[in-house]
């Protein structure tokens, strides 16, 4: 480690000496990245008592809670929404706390309080259930830090603590910027992990420009509303129309956290509240989550804003089915009549028997040629979702 830093030290020098080495910045930025993590992590090591480390800060944080009834649905499998909560809550939690305590002992002449936001969600996949009485343990930790983004993995085990079995529920990566608690809020700076392995920061570099470009990239639904059905009856069922769902809600402070935003885990267990509503109207069955793809959170949703969350089938397989469920927010405090699309995402449902074994689903009726593009969209997605998840079970 000595020689490490001693020869980071000398090349940032040579950096330093050589403006025109600033036309090759692209090429040895991430080298320069990380010999700065490595002499801040040197400084910090040095003024840190042993009691208050900055190497405590990589540790992960921990969160336990017991699911009761109101976490899940009359078949007593937890809402996958109350896990994404969750999820989001444990995030949120250590990369706050990251960004607080080591822009103060990294940067303590740059450091202004904030709080983390959460911008994007990588696809996860809820690999068992959850049920009433069983305890939620969530593990969440930092992997990756750029100069204004975190990247977050949690691990979620749900554990029977009559039978003494625990077993993994769900595995997600999240990515957060520290955002200032001013009105409106500013981007923060995030000071770097200390003592990266250079292999690992390589990954997460890599990790970062893929998820950087697909959020650059991406385009919510044009779907601008679908209107709800005086009656069911009138419509023909296992249709987009019949199963459609419209779900709106006024956000609260005391869903906000103290903050004057919406935390990123309330929005997700509506959208999976509003999906289930959906997917229990098309099979009329017991219905859970079994994924929710890649979901980047372009607009952030202030306090007491009225949120329009619409949900749809848009592809059905013999046993599952895929739901878009698209947000839109509504400052109604603001006297403009505004609306933004603040994220969209597709989730995955199944249905189950009595038993708990997926059954099959009721094939969807196709009325129109949009309604066709999508489904054929979301049979590519579905393709695409199959050939990951085989990929993942050769290399485990």
């Amino acid at each position: 480690m000595f020689w490490t830093k001693n020869v980071c030290r000398l090349l940032l020098k040579y950096f330093a000496s050589k403006p025109e080495i600033g036309r090759l910045s692209q090429k040895v930025g991430n080298f320069r990245i990380l010999a700065s993590s490595c002499l801040k992590c040197d400084r910090a090591m040095s003024d840190c008592s042993s009691s208050d480390d900055i190497s405590s800060l990589l540790k992960s944080v921990e969160v336990s809670r017991l699911m009761v009834p109101g976490d899940a649905n009359l078949s007593g499998n937890v809402h996958g929404g109350t896990t994404l909560k969750m999820v989001e809550e444990a995030g949120s939690i250590i990369a706050t706390r990251y960004y607080n305590v080591a822009k103060k002992k990294l940067c303590p002449d740059d450091y202004e309080s904030g709080a983390a936001a959460l911008v994007r969600v990588e696809r996860t996949h809820f690999i068992q259930p959850m049920y009433i009485g069983e305890v939620a343990e969530l593990t969440a930790e930092i992997t990756f830090t750029s100069s204004h983004s975190i990247e977050v993995c949690v691990t979620v085990w749900a554990e029977n603590i009559i039978k003494g079995e625990k077993r993994l529920a769900n595995k997600a990566v999240l990515w957060y910027v520290p955002l200032s608690l001013g009105n409106p809020p500013r981007l923060l700076s995030v000071p770097p992990l200390p003592c990266v392995d250079p292999k690992a920061f390589e990954e997460g570099q890599k990790r970062y420009e893929k998820q950087k470009e697909e959020r650059a990239n991406h385009q919510h639904t044009k779907v601008r509303h679908i209107r709800p059905s005086v009656s069911d009856e009138d419509i023909e069922i296992h249709t987009v129309s019949y199963s459609q769902s419209v779900l709106r809600h006024l956000m609260s402070v005391s869903e906000c956290a103290g903050y004057e935003y919406a935390p990123g885990g309330v929005i997700m267990k509506l959208m999976d509240e509003c999906a289930g509503i959906v997917a229990f109207k098309h099979c009329r069955t017991n219905v859970v989550t079994v994924s929710l793809d890649t979901t980047n959170f372009h607009e952030m949703i202030k306090k007491g804003s009225l949120i329009t969350l619409t949900g749809y089938i848009t592809f059905t397989s013999a046993k599952s089915m895929e739901i878009e469920v698209v947000v839109d927010s509504e400052l109604v405090r603001s006297g403009e009549p505004k609306t933004v699309r603040a994220v969209s995402a597709f989730l995955t449902f199944v249905s189950l028997d009595e038993n708990h074994r997926p059954v099959k689903v009721p094939q969807l009726k196709i009325s129109n040629e949009e309604e066709r593009q999508r489904n054929d969209m979301g049979k590519i997605r579905y393709e695409a979702r199959k050939r990951q998840r085989l990929e993942s079970q050769g290399q485990s």
